[in-house]
């Protein structure tokens, strides 16, 4: 069974047009990398999980922001090119990215070191319109943010 993500697209209305909140992994690995490296707030869920849950719970660990949510939209699932399946449901909301605070994990670092070290899950988070989105999320993320756009032009 591949592994399941679930997350949630925060999105706000500027000037007419639809921006999304995406964040930006933390850690040594995705330090230099913009385009196409970016991602929705998402975690890995288990049998049994209730995704929707996960993903709320996801969002506050990477953005330190806690969620109250009257109204979110299904967005459906994508599959990644590692294989894992990410679901996603649409939010709107406001969010300053600049005061994100995300959890961390612990690695070695430098590789075979010994030393450990400690990086934040999302070292940062940023609002996009549509296509700048489109431009920095992970390849298969982007029909998130399509799929959005769908729902917002329908009445």
């Amino acid at each position: 069974m591949p592994k399941r993500s679930a997350g949630i697209l925060l999105y706000r209305t500027v000037a007419g047009a639809p921006e999304v909140l995406l964040v930006h992994p933390g850690g040594p690995f995705w330090a230099r990398r913009d385009a196409g490296a970016w991602s929705i707030p998402k975690g890995e869920y288990e049998d049994g999980d209730d995704p929707l849950a996960t993903a709320l719970r996801e969002f506050e660990e990477e953005t330190g922001t806690a969620l109250r949510l009257d109204d979110v939209t299904e967005l459906g699932s994508v599959r990644q090119s590692g294989g894992k399946l990410v679901s996603a449901w649409a939010a709107e909301g406001e969010l300053d990215a600049e005061a994100i605070r995300s959890n961390s994990f612990t690695m070695e670092w430098p590789p075979r070191s010994g030393r450990m070290a400690e990086f934040p899950e999302v070292d940062r988070a940023g609002w996009f319109g549509v296509e700048a989105a489109r431009e920095k999320l992970v390849a298969a993320q982007r029909a998130f943010v399509d799929r959005l756009v769908e729902r917002l032009a329908s009445p």
